[in-house]
């Protein structure tokens, strides 16, 4: 779905634990630059190289990857798309981050669940314990490493905003020529509605709320939800209210 010249948030179904998910990448670019936002679950290179040539963007041009977190769902694909584009895209996360998509520590995720489903079916089990034995097929070497409040100069500018408490080194990007917020999983989409994200999916889930406050300084007319995809209703009126809950 076309956002703005040159912002596409990308639409790549998933069928995980016998449930059909769709979680949506960002794309960003201008005649110099090609930025991919997170990169879905491990398998899924072929979509994501199909979404971007409909978006019509060559995935040849792809020249920067930037993850918002560890989260298998964000970094599942990563190491495929890197080796598969010709000339290698830099990749980019906070440093918080960096030891669990390099492979040097296991997800946190994958190390200790937490989720109101337990005890978990036998499907689930099964996924996450695939999970656990092959996540090192997955990582991929980190080039860049982003601070709280740095602005990266492409694409008119974006701003990088530390929002610790889904993971510890969860980042959100604003784009301030189209004044958009990518949130990575600090927020959610439910069908019209902006929301927490669930309380079983944060690492420290009082973190996660304060860190909403940081989102409040920022002018907000579109805010994209990796989980539930574009939210355009007075955005900054809503994330000041789920930043008092």
């Amino acid at each position: 779905m076309i956002v703005a010249d040159g912002l596409e948030m990308l639409e790549i179904s998933a069928t995980v634990m016998g449930e059909l998910r769709i979680i949506h990448p960002t794309l960003i670019w201008d005649n110099d630059t090609v930025i991919l936002v997170d990169t879905g679950y491990p398998g899924q290179l072929p979509l994501i190289r199909e979404a971007m040539e409909k978006a019509g963007v060559p995935f040849n041009k792809l020249s920067h990857v930037v993850i918002t977190h560890q989260d298998m769902d964000h970094i599942g694909s990563l190491a495929a798309i890197v080796k598969a584009t010709p000339q290698k895209p830099e990749v980019l996360s906070h440093e918080e981050e960096k030891p669990f998509i390099q492979g040097e520590r296991k997800p946190i995720k994958l190390n200790q669940l937490k989720t109101s489903l337990n005890p978990l079916s036998e499907e689930q089990q099964n996924f996450y314990e695939t999970m656990k034995a092959n996540y090192m097929k997955f990582r991929a070497n980190v080039d860049q490493t982003l601070t709280d409040g740095e602005e990266l100069p492409y694409c008119g500018g974006i701003t990088v905003i530390h929002t610790p408490g889904h993971t510890l080194g969860h980042i959100c990007l604003y784009l301030k020529q189209s004044k958009t917020l990518i949130t990575g999983d600090a927020l959610f989409g439910a069908g019209r509605l902006l929301a927490h994200a669930p309380v079983h999916f944060n690492f420290d889930n009082a973190l996660a709320i304060k860190s909403l406050k940081k989102l409040t300084q920022y002018d907000i007319e579109t805010v994209i939800c990796y989980h539930g995809g574009l939210y355009q209703d007075n955005p900054n009126r809503r994330i000041a209210e789920l930043a008092t809950v």
